[in-house]
């Protein structure tokens, strides 16, 4: 039996603004979508044969829906040696009535980590799958050498999912186990924010876009954190309409933990100093930015309740609001996920108790309008 409840879903919003969820029922990967802002779904469609697949904390599976035919799904289906698993990819071209046989993507087969998969469509239509792989490490270790962390690897599809061409290392040195964030770039290709092992142990944040590094991009954090073993707290990041990245990650600073927020201009350098964010329980956050304005989400422990914080700028994240409690559970909880449609906000969230729940940010929609 799985230790937690596996309620991690992958939701988006299509153009019509249906929300499209994928997650898992009765130990199946199904879709479901709802044309009430998730207060009822659709009968689920099954994606796939029934398989293991990771549907919690830092892993959940993902969905893109790129038109009125063509939905595709990705997540990670762990096997049986620790840690290890492998990226799957499914497709639907007929509106999610029902999916092809899915593919594996990583083609290096070995029973290793394969993990933490990123999806990303273009607005041509070109696939991006990013994830954690070690077969690096794998191979350090066959030859007598040592290996820091793991590292990043990513395949293309230029054929909307028919197939993917071969895998490419994005990044040596990666942290095992933070999910890495991705988003678009102004010109609609994937950028990455992730937790990177650094030569002197540290484990601080590297931003690049998706494409073999010729060499270690600058720090994009810099806390300097000396952890041998990964946070299971991965980053998040969105650009906005300018091209400034704004990203939001897990560290220690003088021995506290929380949450950092830093904007970079499209070049890649710091726009200003990292500022911290909520209290020392804040973690897993989510950042997206919606027009002119940017929304940041995270989970705290109120010392009785987990609580979703959300704040919000109007000028780039150079002034934040005060943080407001959006949504509370006393049970097990997904981590928050931000989500919009035509300018309108929405946290999506579920928990054990609650269930699933789409919660408006409605005072910024308000501002927004």
């Amino acid at each position: 039996m799985h230790p937690h409840p596996q309620m991690a879903a992958g939701v988006a919003f299509d153009a019509d603004g249906t929300l499209w969820r994928v997650r898992l029922a009765e130990g199946r990967l199904v879709v479901d979508k709802s044309v009430d802002r998730g207060a009822t779904f659709s009968a689920p469609v099954a994606v796939a044969a029934p398989e293991p697949v990771a549907a919690d904390g830092e892993l959940r599976p993902e969905i893109a829906v790129v038109d009125r035919d063509r939905v595709y799904v990705a997540w990670t289906s762990p096997i049986p040696q620790p840690y290890a698993g492998h990226i799957r990819f499914a497709r639907s071209l007929d509106g999610g009535r029902s999916f092809e046989a899915p593919l594996t993507v990583n083609d290096n087969p070995d029973p290793i980590t394969h993990r933490f998969q990123a999806l990303h469509v273009a607005p041509d239509g070109r696939i991006t799958l990013v994830w954690i792989d070690k077969r690096d490490g794998e191979q350090a270790k066959r030859s007598g050498n040592t290996y820091r962390g793991a590292a990043l690897y990513y395949a293309i599809s230029d054929d909307g999912g028919a197939s993917f061409k071969p895998n490419v290392r994005f990044s040596p040195h990666s942290c095992e186990c933070c999910r890495i964030a991705l988003a678009s770039d102004i010109d609609g290709r994937p950028v990455a924010l992730w937790r990177h092992v650094f030569a002197d142990g540290s484990r601080d944040h590297l931003l690049a876009r998706v494409a073999p590094l010729a060499e270690e991009p600058p720090r994009a954090t810099e806390e300097h954190w000396q952890i041998n073993a990964c946070p299971h707290n991965g980053p998040a990041l969105t650009v906005a309409a300018d091209g400034n990245r704004h990203g939001v990650w897990f560290a220690q600073l003088a021995g506290e933990p929380g949450l950092f927020y830093r904007a970079w201009a499209p070049d890649g350098h710091a726009l200003g100093p990292a500022i911290r964010i909520g209290d020392a329980s804040a973690a897993h956050p989510a950042i997206l930015a919606v027009g002119p304005r940017l929304l940041l989400a995270w989970k705290a422990f109120d010392g009785e309740k987990t609580v979703i914080d959300v704040i919000d700028s109007a000028d780039g994240g150079r002034r934040w609001s005060a943080p407001r409690a959006v949504a509370s559970t006393g049970a097990a909880s997904d981590h928050p996920q931000l989500v919009a449609w035509h300018g309108a906000a929405y946290l999506s969230w579920a928990s054990e108790a609650e269930g699933y729940r789409l919660i408006p940010l409605a005072a910024d929609q308000e501002r927004g309008r």
